[in-house]
């Protein structure tokens, strides 16, 4: 596919995928119809790069699909004075849309072949900090942060990220509750962080975050 194909797939993932699912906020749309989503996924899987999909990064990792990372940054309602901790970097497509945004931005991410993609897409951006760290740990020592985002569906939020998470600050996830993936916002209250779904939506569960099983006798 030439470039120009791939700006034509780019206005079309805008005007009917995010748009008609009521993703409007004008900086969201602005900064994904700009960002080359086809530079974020495997080479022989560039031509699919902006269907309502999830595409495969690793064997346990994918990008999300293109509604699910708008649901999100439309709900986390990113300013240019925020802090904000991404976690599940991947190959850096979420990072990216962040980077023009947010003041600063710490992105964690726990696999080396994608943490090393992801630097090299964004090796200009002078606002934002890569962590090597497990994705339940957040950035140890960093923060704390106005706004986190996970870039997945979690099943249960760990007290390491909310503690990094500033009084009254906000967090988007996803989240995954019998079987059904959502996504989900909470502001930090008191210490303490309740994830409220605000819509059903495509997105994967990231790996790390499921509830610990409880033995019955």
């Amino acid at each position: 596919m030439s470039r120009s194909d791939f700006t034509v797939n780019r206005k079309a993932m805008i005007d009917s995928q995010l748009r008609t699912s009521g993703v409007s906020a004008a900086w969201v749309t602005a900064a994904m119809g700009i960002a080359a989503r086809e530079e974020f996924v495997p080479e022989s899987r560039r031509d699919i790069a902006y269907m309502d999909r999830s595409i495969p990064l690793s064997p346990t990792r994918v990008l999300n699909p293109p509604l699910s990372t708008g649901l999100i940054l439309q709900e986390a309602d990113i300013t240019p004075s925020d802090s904000v901790l991404l976690i599940g970097g991947g190959s850096g497509y979420m990072a990216q849309l962040l980077s023009g945004r947010a003041r600063q931005l710490t992105v964690v991410e726990s696999d080396a072949a994608l943490m090393a993609q992801a630097k090299e897409k964004l090796k200009g951006a002078v606002n934002v900090e890569f962590v090597d760290s497990d994705l339940t740990q957040g950035a140890p020592g960093h923060g704390p942060y106005d706004v986190i985002l996970i870039d997945g569906a979690a099943e249960q939020l760990p007290e390491a990220l909310t503690g990094q998470l500033v009084d009254g600050g906000r967090i988007v996830a996803g989240m995954m509750d019998a079987g059904v993936s959502r996504i989900g916002f909470g502001i930090k209250r008191g210490g303490a962080v309740a994830l409220q779904s605000f819509t059903d939506c495509s997105i994967a569960p990231l790996p790390g975050f499921e509830r610990a099983e409880e033995f019955a006798f």
